[in-house]
């Protein structure tokens, strides 16, 4: 049976005060929840998030790590150094990372050749654009970013990948992608792991990332495909972030 997974990502917000706040919050809403939650803090609460939740079942992601293993890259952070925070998961290829600072799936293949070769479990993400969705090749760019970003990797690599579908047209922009939507690409997804991976595919948690709230979170979390979300802005409230978590 595959993981029901609600991720957190703060983003670049809260201060460290704030953020223990907010860790305190989820830790005391979260019981006995079958639901794995991840929090994604900035990179200099990292430490704090592992400490603060030491006595739950709640895991820390980073948001990002860099392809290198060491060396001259001032302000980047080597996925050795996650790990050895404690950090277990971290983002790559998030949305806004691809439009910003223009990384592209070669680049995110590295990334997560060292975030494996460190024990710490990828969460890729993938998505299309609204000029994409609108031309209707919204397959063919989340087929291209999956074969380009997986490729090269085992079988026992791929299962443990947790894979975040973003249709980046429906985050901030007013459009709102239907739950039929979101589990038509999730099924093409699932379809597009089976030809490397077979029945394994199953076991692959699908997250959905497209402004995901609690007044959406139910209809999208009954889905047949979508094992959960990668939330943004829902993350940064904890009565709202829980109300995500129960809507399984």
């Amino acid at each position: 049976m595959r993981d029901k997974i609600v991720a957190g990502n703060w983003k670049m917000n809260l201060t460290k005060n704030e953020g223990l706040l907010l860790i305190e919050g989820v830790v005391n809403g979260v019981v006995n929840s079958d639901v794995k939650v991840i929090l994604a803090p900035p990179f200099p609460f990292i430490s704090d998030a592992v400490l603060g939740l030491s006595s739950s079942k709640i895991k820390v992601a980073a948001q990002n790590c860099h392809q290198e293993e060491s060396g001259a890259f001032t302000g980047e952070v080597s996925a050795a150094m996650l790990r050895s925070f404690g950090a277990e998961y971290c983002i790559v290829g998030h949305s806004e990372r691809r439009e910003y600072l223009k990384e592209d799936d070669q680049l995110i293949n590295r990334k997560i050749q060292r975030l494996i070769s460190h024990g710490i479990i990828p969460i890729f993400c993938c998505g299309e654009l609204l000029e994409e969705r609108e031309s209707d090749r919204q397959f063919e760019i989340v087929s291209d970013q999956i074969q380009s970003a997986l490729q090269g990797f085992n079988k026992d690599e791929l299962k443990n990948i947790i894979i975040a579908y973003e249709p980046v047209w429906a985050i901030g922009t007013g459009k709102t992608a239907t739950p039929q939507q979101a589990q038509e690409m999730h099924a093409f997804i699932r379809e597009k792991l089976s030809e490397v991976l077979s029945e394994n595919a199953e076991e692959v948690s699908i997250l959905y990332g497209g402004s995901v709230k609690p007044e959406n979170a139910r209809e999208l979390f009954a889905q047949k495909d979508i094992d959960g979300g990668l939330i943004g802005g829902a993350s940064l409230n904890a009565p709202d972030f829980l109300a995500i978590i129960q809507s399984f």
